[in-house]
């Protein structure tokens, strides 16, 4: 298990031993992803040469649109706010009012919305342990891993789950009862009490850390906000790994938190490699803690995730393979590295001085962490918030992972048309890394950066565009044919699309074979007919991601060509 209290060492109970991405598109945009609402104002701008600037073009062109002035009017912007007519649409008095001379340009006014700030303490809170630098907060790694912007580009997070396969969870608190979509049970051990309970503690401190109930006024917000939870409780034998792997998958889940791990000693049980093979070909991010120890081994799932040689390489991997950094950004000591790293998130704070690790929910019960073993004392890490003693301060990889593996939800979610592998490797090509380095031994590709993640998989496209060709008549008498041109290209809400990039127009005569007679991009193309001929013509748009629409099944349109 891939958690440490202030202690050093590893924990005995049985249970605990256990791009360059070619991505296209207009630069990611900073507001909030989710639509901005419209006024119902058109906002008129006049070009610099217009005469009498606002008083003219505030006159006769203006109320012949039947457009009215109806809010700011600002001669130095050379600004018009106006509304338009009862009734009237507003793109077409926008038509109406580009083609008034002096107007240099007419926009939609939109309203901007406030920005994503949980009421969750922990999110204002001053740490208060000794040695903590002045204005750090309790969830101060929030902030350092831009998840607020995360959170204003993924606005509908509780879509996304995480399944965390751990010790269970505390369903009951009050961080996590609203967030739990399912239990499943994976632990073989007689007698062993549910996955809604957690003995050890350590399921209930990963969980939080993933998807704690933001905006509930108690405790922390989670890393991915609303997301939902998937609770598998594991006994951490490769049997139980497995199938836990896919349980969580039939379950639905978005991406999968193993904070655990071997020392690798020995090859990943064949079971447990079917089952992330399993995982991934269902879309389904997996994300696995690296070792907590400063070794370049970090046993499995991590080692099948993330491979020997690998993680320098942006392209190569099943999942991610995530190592533990501090608050001053290094590596933390204990934390594992080298080439099965794919990349870093917090993990703990300083080992000499600030909070003894990462805040997060805790059992209301007595815990394993909590209590003495062979190796010396207990955690010491339960501590009461806001007068609940149903927290704890817990540093490990196991802290650091969950925090990628509920962004690599949200990421999913937002854009359900990349896969696995896409989320991957935006992971990694957004991770914070000093300008001008690549992958290091210490950090992989650098540490989670969540709004940047966010950003880049907003205009991330992988859907092709549609379009579909018209002719000006089914029947020519002469030698030529109009062919009208429609495209659009579509993108899941709160993305970008890139935009149709050109239209291939295709033909076939007399039932021959097809080939491509014109590459456009205007609304319509005129094409030259031979008499007593009969012609299939159809369309296939490329948009400016290079996605390309696949051949139609059917014509478009048919065309014939009379002999008279």
């Amino acid at each position: 298990m891939r958690a440490r209290g202030p202690a050093r060492g590893r924990h005995a109970p049985a249970v605990l031993t256990a791009l360059a991405l070619a991505l296209t598109g207009p630069a990611a945009a900073t507001a909030s992803a989710a639509p901005d609402p419209p006024t119902g104002r058109l906002l008129v701008t006049l070009k610099a040469s217009a005469p009498g600037v606002i008083a003219h073009a505030a006159s006769a062109g203006l109320r012949a649109t039947g457009a009215r002035v109806a809010g700011p009017v600002d001669p130095r912007l050379r600004l018009l706010t106006v509304r338009p007519a009862a009734g009237a649409a507003p793109r077409a008095t926008a038509a109406a009012l580009r083609a008034l001379p002096g107007v240099q340009s007419v926009e939609v006014e939109h309203r901007a919305q406030l920005r994503v700030v949980p009421d969750d303490p922990a999110f204002t809170t001053p740490e208060t342990a000794p040695g903590t630098p002045p204005g750090t907060v309790v969830e101060w790694w929030a902030a350092a891993e831009d998840l607020p912007q995360l959170w204003d580009l993924v606005p509908n997070s509780e879509g996304a789950t995480v399944a965390v396969i751990d010790t269970g969870a505390d369903a009951s608190h009050p961080e996590l009862a609203s967030r739990i979509h399912a239990l499943v049970d994976k632990d073989t051990t007689a007698g062993a009490p549910g996955p809604g309970t957690d003995q050890v503690g350590h399921g209930t401190h990963v969980a939080s850390l993933a998807c704690a109930d933001a905006g509930n006024g108690v405790g922390l917000a989670g890393a991915g906000h609303d997301c939902g939870l998937i609770i598998v409780k594991s006994d951490l034998s490769d049997s139980s790994i497995a199938e836990s792997i896919m349980a969580a998958v039939d379950a639905g889940a978005d991406a999968i938190n193993m904070s655990f791990g071997t020392d690798g000693s020995r090859p990943a049980a064949s079971a447990i490699v079917h089952a992330v093979d399993y995982a991934v070909s269902k879309g389904v991010v997996l994300v696995a803690a690296a070792a907590d120890d400063p070794v370049q081994e970090q046993g499995d799932p991590s080692n099948v995730l993330q491979p020997t040689g690998s993680g320098s390489d942006m392209t190569q991997g099943l999942g991610l393979s995530v190592t533990s950094a501090n608050h001053a950004g290094s590596r933390s000591p204990f934390a594992g590295f080298g080439s099965q790293i794919s990349l870093a998130a917090y993990g703990s704070f300083d080992q000499s001085a600030g909070p003894r690790g990462i805040f997060g929910a805790f059992p209301a019960n007595s815990t394993e962490l909590e209590r003495p073993t062979i190796f010396g004392a207990g955690c010491n890490c339960r501590t009461t918030f806001g007068g609940d003693a149903r927290y704890a301060y817990i540093q490990g990889t196991s802290m650091a992972a969950p925090m990628v593996t509920a962004v690599a939800a949200d990421l999913r979610h937002l854009n359900p048309d990349l896969s696995a592998t896409d989320i991957v490797r935006i992971l990694k090509q957004t991770a914070r890394r000093p300008a001008g380095t690549g992958w290091t031994p210490d950090l992989g590709w650098g540490i989670l950066d969540g709004g940047a993640a966010a950003a880049l998989t907003r205009v991330a496209d992988r859907r092709p565009p549609s379009t579909r060709l018209t002719a000006s008549a089914k029947v020519v008498r002469g030698r030529w044919v109009t062919l009208r041109v429609r495209s659009r290209d579509t993108a899941p809400a709160y993305c970008v699309a890139s935009g149709v990039r050109k239209v291939e127009i295709w033909r076939a005569s007399n039932g021959g074979k097809a080939h491509r007679i014109a590459t456009t991009t205007k609304a319509a193309y005129r094409v030259r007919v031979r008499r007593g001929s009969r012609y299939r013509f159809w369309s296939i748009g490329v948009d400016r991601a290079g996605n390309r629409e696949s051949t139609p099944l059917h014509a478009d349109t048919v065309v014939t060509a009379t002999v008279h």
